[in-house]
């Protein structure tokens, strides 16, 4: 999508997790292995955001990993928070506020989308296959993967 800022732009991303393995999907830009996720569009939170861009990415419906608290009020929607929360470059004049979350597949088929969102390969890895130093997996997304598999598929 469209960047809302000149400078900087929030985005939301997700760690999927099915049975014992975590999808990642190599991305066309970096050639690394990446999060699903994109931009908060402004009409929508950061909930909406992540469940859409991983439909659109990788065509699966999740569950976002962590607990609504309800409150007897109509004008307020509580929202599950992210697990992690980073700021990255993107280039020398872009930067994202990344809102991280972890999820769940009831599936691990992924199914084409309409196209929008290109990766060169996407894919289901196990904890062994995430500690290979030849994969080019940057340090953050590691962690990341590692503990969405260890907080979820370790329970």
């Amino acid at each position: 999508m469209a960047h809302i800022h000149e400078k900087i732009d929030f985005t939301a991303s997700a760690y999927i997790v099915y049975k014992n393995t975590v999808l990642l999907r190599k991305h066309d830009k970096y050639g690394a292995w990446l999060d699903v996720g994109g931009h908060i569009e402004p009409d929508e939170d950061p909930n909406q955001a992540v469940l859409r861009e991983v439909k659109e990415e990788v065509g699966l419906d999740v569950i976002l990993a962590g607990k609504i608290r309800t409150f007897d009020n109509d004008s307020e929607t509580e929202l599950i928070p992210p697990r992690f929360l980073n700021r990255h470059r993107i280039n020398t004049t872009h930067e994202h506020i990344d809102l991280v979350y972890f999820a769940t597949s009831t599936t691990n088929i992924i199914r084409e989308t309409d196209g929008r969102e290109k990766s060169e390969e996407i894919r289901w890895f196990t904890k062994e296959e995430l500690l290979d130093p030849k994969l080019q997996i940057w340090e953050r997304v590691r962690y990341y993967a590692l503990t969405a598999l260890e907080e979820i598929a370790g329970k």
